[in-house]
């Protein structure tokens, strides 16, 4: 049988994720096995290049320049910040690859990489949740959805949290080869192949380094009273603001409206306590500060995306 080669590039750059690149290579050869098994002639070949690599340079030779890949796959980042701003011969490199017919994927920060080339403008993505607020501020015009783990908008893939590159490697199995074929290479791994939303694994976490220190006051004050009654008019007077000064202040400084801060928080305190504690879900409920049960499983549906029970059998 004629093998057809899928020619894949992991693109090493510094501090990307080591056990990233290492995973996706060998996920791609148990497909392979897989794909042979099943008849398929498909056949996933890596390389992993480091950026060096690609810079045009007269020390290396012409020949040992990088050939045209299908896929492009940016790691996450472990802890540096080169994503932040990536050379320019790289960015062109993956432009090049892309204009010529490359699939281009990234995961958790390396969706920054493609942010900062333009390739992301007026289209969807995601990344690691906890960059959300950076990402939207530095790339308005990327439509952001942080609630999904992974995006397939054709020929750009992008995947959110540090392990999203198992989504990522299953999703390019199933695209190359078969689905079949992914949902086999799944029940080796064992690892889950279903639909997963990144909100499952989202925590709230309040913005507090915008400077503004009356609604930081308000900030901490609604973290401890959380589970009593409060109102607008309550938080702008603590601001010493009129009640539409402080709605302007305060989603200038948290992304966000009150409202919708104080739901968030409500729902995080209650994710912790199904966490950590045996109560049921109405004692939760009471506890931080929800008199209509019903309504808070709705928002609590709404927030997290799983229903109180689907999140404990899931997260307790």
């Amino acid at each position: 049988m004629t093998h057809l080669d899928i020619n894949i590039a992991l693109i090493n750059y510094p501090g990307s994720m080591q056990s990233a690149l290492l995973g996706l290579q060998e996920m791609f050869i148990l497909a392979n096995n897989l794909s042979l098994e099943h008849g398929s002639n498909k056949q996933f070949k890596t390389e992993i290049l480091t950026p060096d690599f690609l810079e045009p340079s007269k020390s290396v030779p012409k020949s040992l320049h990088p050939k045209k890949y299908h896929v492009i796959i940016i790691p996450p980042d472990f802890g540096g910040s080169y994503y932040k701003k990536p050379p320019q011969h790289l960015t062109t490199w993956i432009r090049q690859q892309h204009q010529s017919g490359a699939t281009v994927c990234s995961s958790c920060a390396g969706t920054f990489i493609l942010a900062e080339m333009g390739l992301l403008k007026n289209r969807a993505a995601t990344t690691h949740w906890n960059l959300a607020d950076r990402f939207s501020e530095t790339y308005p015009d990327t439509m952001l959805n942080i609630e999904k783990i992974l995006i397939n908008d054709g020929d750009i893939i992008t995947a959110g949290g540090l392990m999203s590159w198992l989504d990522l490697g299953l999703e390019l199995v199933a695209q190359f080869t078969h689905p079949s074929i992914m949902r086999q290479l799944g029940k080796t791994l064992i690892v889950d192949t279903g639909s997963r939303e990144q909100k499952y694994y989202q925590s709230f976490v309040p913005k507090l380094d915008h400077g503004n220190k009356a609604i930081l006051k308000v900030q901490h004050y609604v973290q401890t009273h959380f589970a009593g009654a409060i109102s607008i008019s309550q938080l702008a007077e603590l601001a010493c603001l009129s009640e539409r000064t402080f709605l302007r202040h305060f989603v200038q400084a948290t992304g966000i409206k009150p409202t919708e801060y104080l739901q968030r928080l409500r729902i995080q305190k209650a994710c912790d306590y199904i966490e950590t504690s045996t109560s049921t879900f109405d004692t939760i409920s009471m506890d931080v500060g929800y008199e209509d049960n019903s309504a808070f499983r709705k928002t609590f549906r709404k927030i997290t995306g799983l229903t109180p029970s689907e999140f404990k059998k899931r997260f307790a």
